[in-house]
C-alpha cells in the first residue's frame, strides 16, 4: 500500500462530484464536523459504555468515550506523521501526512456509531437472538445465504457502523454520510466478511456492504489478502490503539469514581506504567495532589501520554509491514514489556473487578431481557407483516427502515438497524409500553 493512494478525499456517492480545489476547510474537517453534527453521533450520550448511565456519578457513556478516543487518535496519528516525516524526507508524498490526524480524529468519533443499546452484551444478545435456535431462527436459516446467516449470528458493532456510514436508507442520500473514502476505511478494524469471523465473531462488513467496501479498497490500493479478507487500512491501526488505550484506562478511572477500585489500587496499577525514574518522578506528581480524583486524574493523563507515544513509536518502526497488510495484531500488544505487563494487569482487574461487578452484570440481564424481546416482536413483525399486532407494530418503525421490503434479508437488516440505533432509554420505553407496563396519559 502507498500513502499517497491511501489518502483519499474522494467522497462516497458522490465521486462525480469530486471536486480536488482547496476550500476553508479540507474534505477531512468536513467529515469530522459532519459526524459531530449528526443524529446516530448524538444518540451516543444514552447509549452505554460499561457502566449503568449515570446516577449522581457521572461516568462514561459512548459518546464520552468516542470523544476521548477521537482526541487520542489525533495524537497518536499527528506523532506518527513526526516519525514519518523524519524516516522519508523529501519524499513527494508527505503532505498527505498532513490529513491524517483529521482521518484518524473522524473514524474515531465513528467507530462505535453501529453499537447497540446496553453495551457490549447488546451486541451478544442479537447474535445469540439467532444462534440460540427457536422457531424464528429455524425459518430464517432456510432461506438466508450462508454469509446472510453468519451476518446474524456474528452480529458485531464494528461492520454495523460501516453500514450506518454507507448505506443508503430509505430517503436518504446515496453513499449514506458521504464521507470520504479514507475515513470510512480506517474505521474497518476486521476487513473480512462473516464467513471469516471465526471464534471471535468478529468481521467488518455485511453481506449488504461488501462491495461498496470492495469499491473503497480498489479506490485506496487496499489489498484482497485472500478472497473475502482484505489488508487494513493502516490508519485502522491507530484508530483501535486509540480505542484500546481509552477504554481500558477510561474503565480504571471509572470504576475508582464508582468505588469500585480504592485511590490505592488504581495509584498501583496506573504508575505500573513507569519504572525507575520515571516512576519516581510520577509518584511525586501524584503526592503533590490532595483530592484522590485529581491524583488519577494526573495519573491517567501521564499514561494516556506514555501509551500514545509507544504506539508512535511501534507504528513508525513497522511501516514496511503494515503497509504490507502483514503486520500481525494490534500496536498496543507489541509494546515494550513493562508497558505490555502494566496494561495487561489494568485488563485483568477490569474483568476481575469491574466486568462482572453487580451494576454491570445487572445491566447486562435487563438489557439482555429488553433487547430479547424486541427482536423477536420486530422480527415476527418483519416475517409475517399481515398479522394484527405486526401491522401496529410496523406503523412505529421509522421510514428510514425498510422493514416492508420484498427481500427478507433487507428486512431482517432493518429490524437491526431501527434496535442498534435505539438508546438505552429508548429500548426501555418501547419495551414497556409494547408490554402494557406503561400506557400513555396513565
Amino acid at each position: 500500500m502507498k500513502w499517497d493512494t491511501l489518502i483519499s478525499d474522494k467522497r462516497l456517492g458522490l465521486e462525480k462530484f469530486h471536486d480536488p480545489r482547496m476550500h476553508t476547510r479540507s474534505d477531512f474537517q468536513r467529515d469530522y464536523d459532519r459526524m459531530i453534527f449528526s443524529s446516530p453521533f448524538r444518540r451516543l450520550q444514552n447509549k452505554t459504555q460499561v457502566f449503568p448511565l449515570p446516577g449522581s456519578v457521572f461516568v462514561h457513556n459512548r459518546l464520552t468515550h468516542s470523544l476521548e478516543v477521537s482526541s487520542v487518535g489525533r495524537s497518536l496519528a499527528n506523532e506518527v506523521a513526526m516519525r514519518l516525516r523524519s524516516l522519508h524526507p523529501g519524499e513527494p508524498w508527505l503532505g498527505h501526512l498532513d490529513s491524517i490526524g483529521d482521518i484518524v480524529a473522524t473514524s474515531c468519533l465513528s467507530h462505535d456509531i453501529g453499537n447497540p443499546p446496553f453495551g457490549h452484551s447488546g451486541e451478544k444478545t442479537i447474535s445469540t437472538f439467532f444462534s440460540e435456535g427457536g422457531e424464528i431462527s429455524r425459518a430464517l436459516k432456510t432461506c438466508l445465504t450462508p454469509q446472510q446467516w453468519n451476518d446474524l449470528i456474528h452480529f458485531e458493532g464494528n461492520a454495523n457502523s460501516l453500514r450506518v456510514l454507507t448505506h443508503q436508507f430509505v430517503g436518504r442520500r446515496e453513499g449514506g454520510f458521504a464521507m470520504t473514502y479514507s475515513a470510512i476505511a480506517a474505521v474497518v478494524k476486521y476487513p473480512h466478511s462473516s464467513l471469516m469471523a471465526g471464534p471471535a465473531g468478529k468481521f467488518g462488513f455485511f453481506a449488504s456492504e461488501e462491495e461498496t467496501y470492495r469499491k473503497i479498497a480498489s479506490e485506496l490500493g487496499i489489498p484482497e489478502i485472500e478472497p473475502g479478507r482484505f489488508a487494513r487500512h493502516p490508519l485502522t491501526h491507530i484508530v483501535e490503539a486509540a480505542d484500546d488505550i481509552c477504554y481500558q484506562i477510561m474503565d480504571i478511572e471509572d470504576a475508582h469514581k464508582l468505588k469500585i477500585l480504592s485511590t490505592a489500587q488504581v495509584v498501583e496499577l496506573l504508575s505500573g506504567f513507569f519504572t525507575g525514574e520515571e516512576k519516581e518522578k510520577t509518584l511525586r506528581g501524584v503526592g503533590h495532589l490532595d483530592d484522590p480524583n485529581e491524583q488519577v486524574g494526573y495519573l491517567r493523563s501521564k499514561v494516556i501520554g506514555r501509551l500514545v507515544e509507544g504506539c508512535a513509536d511501534e507504528f513508525a518502526a513497522n511501516e514496511a509491514d503494515i503497509l504490507a497488510g502483514a503486520y500481525p495484531g494490534n500496536l498496543i500488544s507489541h509494546l515494550p514489556a513493562p508497558l505490555c505487563e502494566a496494561y495487561g494487569e489494568c485488563a485483568r482487574t477490569a474483568v476481575s473487578k469491574i466486568y462482572r461487578s453487580p451494576e454491570v452484570v445487572d445491566i447486562e440481564i435487563a438489557g439482555n431481557r429488553i433487547i430479547t424481546y424486541l427482536m423477536k416482536a420486530l422480527t415476527e413483525a418483519a416475517l409475517y407483516p399481515d398479522r394484527h399486532f405486526s401491522r401496529l407494530l410496523l406503523e412505529k418503525v421509522p421510514r428510514q427502515y425498510d422493514i416492508r421490503a420484498v427481500d427478507l434479508y433487507t428486512r431482517i437488516q432493518s429490524v437491526l438497524d431501527h434496535v442498534s440505533a435505539m438508546t438505552d432509554v429508548y429500548a426501555l420505553d418501547l419495551f414497556r409500553r409494547l408490554t402494557a407496563h406503561s400506557l400513555p396519559a396513565v
